[in-house]
């Protein structure tokens, strides 16, 4: 049986009142809320709990205070069934957050609750929870459970790896963990003497905080603009986030720790682990966020290669675009070609032929280059998310594993019927044509070099 992933940190109460507005109050210039819906869910460090149990056949495992209250009995149903509750003795009443949304719009937030402190020793099977863990995720909400010195201890002496997703009025990581997700806004409050928003001020506030925690590695997230790894000095990795249009970026914080913890649970190396909660955390946000809690969750994905890429961009609700060729000689047809294919959708497979394919098609004295380097150079162009290599004459074989919602092929095919027009309409994707920039071919620059 495979060891569970461990969640300590503050639980909440996150509570939505869902409403309309069409009119302002009289006496002051805000809008009347009317016919409201009450919608609750899981918060803080119990909500990193349903992300990750939602997303892995492993147990997970959620320590922290709860009181004895309504509050606490609500958290107590939302999480049955869900995560395993090990509870620590609290003081102070749960703490609910309350979201006045009109639509998809927070409009106030009530905030209610003392702080949650632990009394008292940690109980044994909480500690032990903790040290015998694939992976644990610490979620600081700034109540008080991550500065109590019995979980400190605890944390520790974890055998597995620690992430440590902080709070600005929360308590330092444990020394030696492996990883720490503060995003740039936090990153920037605990190193006030970094100016700036671009990535060298983000990298420099990374190393800082490496330095300060003395932790292994320290990953910024910066929203759509993804997240900034850093082990200390030198370059850091910086994980490009996939696009998403709308969702509710509430939570975004927790599904990335969540996938980052998970994957390191399963024996991925941290770069690896960032790179997964990227991915996910974009697709957890293009989903609907925290208000999308308990809907399926999309695993934890591998981001590499076009199988990668499409699930990603799946995940997000966006559009998969795939064209195809030779690509022997890249010439500015081809770049006009790739670039009009790029902005059909939110990525771009290029399916090109391989090498034993090119010499069917076009005859012994082809390629001039290797399939290899057309991939490496097509992958290099800003607006080409992945290459696949196929090895029969058409590409009917690779698009029906891919599957992309739109096939675009540039050329003089307007009015004609493409050939894999009718694959691509057995899963309702749609095949296209592109304007041609005239006058460019492989074919006539090859002919041209002879002369």
């Amino acid at each position: 049986m495979s060891r569970p992933l461990v969640v300590v940190g503050d639980a909440l109460l996150d509570v939505d009142l869902v409403g309309s507005a069409s009119r302002l109050t009289p006496d002051a210039p805000v809008p009347v809320v009317e016919d409201v819906e009450r919608r609750e869910r899981p918060g803080g460090a119990a909500l990193a709990a349903v992300i990750a149990a939602a997303a892995t056949s492993r147990e997970v495992v959620l320590v922290a205070p709860l009181s004895d209250d309504e509050g606490a009995d609500r958290l107590r149903a939302l999480l049955a069934g869900r995560v395993r509750l090990v509870g620590i003795p609290a003081g102070g009443g749960t703490a609910v957050k309350q979201r006045i949304r009109v639509g998809d719009h927070s409009v106030a937030r009530l905030d209610s609750g003392a702080p949650v402190a632990t009394l008292g020793a940690l109980p044994a099977e909480a500690a032990e929870a903790i040290r015998d863990a694939a992976a644990v995720l610490v979620a600081d909400y700034g109540r008080g459970t991550t500065a109590a010195a019995d979980v400190r201890a605890a944390l520790a002496r974890a055998r597995g790896p620690v992430v440590w997703d902080p709070h600005p009025r929360g308590a330092d990581p444990v020394r030696g963990i492996r990883l720490v997700t503060p995003n740039s806004a936090e990153a920037a409050r605990v190193v006030p003497d970094v100016p700036g928003e671009g990535l060298a001020a983000v990298g420099a506030r990374a190393e800082a905080l490496i330095e300060r925690w003395g932790v292994g590695a320290v990953a910024v997230t910066m929203g759509a603009r993804g997240a900034l790894l850093s082990y200390g000095p030198g370059a850091p990795m910086v994980v490009p986030a996939v696009p998403v249009t709308g969702g509710d970026p509430c939570g975004a914080g927790d599904s990335f720790a969540a996938a980052a913890a998970l994957a390191l649970a399963d024996g991925a190396v941290t770069g690896e682990a960032v790179a997964a909660a990227v991915a996910f955390a974009s697709a957890f946000v293009g989903r609907g966020g925290a208000t999308a809690w308990d809907r399926e969750t999309p695993e934890v994905v591998d981001g590499s290669g076009a199988e990668g890429v499409i699930a990603r961009v799946r995940a997000a609700g966006g559009t998969v675009v795939a064209t195809g060729g030779c690509f022997d000689l890249l010439h500015p047809g081809h770049v006009a070609t790739l670039r009009a294919a790029r902005g059909l959708g939110d990525c771009l497979v290029v399916c090109i032929n391989s090498d034993d394919s090119v010499r069917r098609l076009k005859g012994p004295s082809r390629p001039l280059t290797s399939a290899p380097d057309r991939a490496r150079v097509l992958e290099a162009l800003e607006f080409v998310d992945a290459v696949v290599v196929f090895d029969e004459d058409t590409p009917s074989a690779v698009l029906e594993r891919l599957r992309p919602d739109v096939w675009a092929k540039g050329g003089d095919y307007a009015g004609a019927d493409l050939p894999e027009a009718a694959v691509l309409r057995t899963w309702g994707g749609q095949a296209v044509v592109l304007p041609y920039l005239d006058g460019h071919s492989t074919t006539a620059l090859v002919e041209r070099s002879r002369v």
